[in-house]
């Protein structure tokens, strides 16, 4: 069984426990971000009740430790899965977290696909195209296949 590695913003989380189910369901064993399964685990998808270091700059040591166990969930899995959903009025975002586990992904020689569409107003366009993914266009079943 392949195993899949999903990247997002914290943002999207809630729609990131939908993807594992359905890619669950065809059959992909599916790793995501230790916060996704406490937001799924406290019913609570509220980005700033994880995300504490923005009010107390002492604790940015839980992000760098999210951080690290995230990439050592993107070194177990096969590929990864970057879930681009609108943010802030932004189309497609991939924001700085997700592209630097894709350049982790990229290092690894891991595949990198992305749900939507490449976000070509990213000032990160450059890097996002220099890893060479593959845009799914919102098909799941497209993932699966390529797996």
């Amino acid at each position: 069984m392949k195993t899949i590695t999903i990247c997002s913003s914290v943002a999207f989380y809630r729609d990131v426990i939908k993807i594992k189910d359905e890619l669950e369901k065809l059959g992909v064993h599916v790793i995501v971000p230790k916060t996704a399964l406490r937001m799924q685990k406290n019913n609570d998808y509220e980005v700033s009740h994880y995300k504490t270091w923005f009010a107390d700059a002492n604790d940015y040591h839980k992000k760098a430790e999210l951080m690290m166990s995230h990439f050592e969930e993107i070194d177990k899995g096969g590929a990864i899965l970057v879930v681009n959903n609108e943010k802030h009025g932004v189309a497609n975002y991939i924001g700085g977290n997700v592209l630097m586990e894709m350049a982790l992904a990229f290092f690894q020689k891991k595949p990198i696909f992305i749900l939507h569409d490449i976000p070509h107003e990213s000032p990160f366009i450059e890097e996002i195209l220099g890893v060479l993914p593959i845009t799914l266009k919102g098909d799941l079943k497209s993932l699966v296949k390529q797996l």
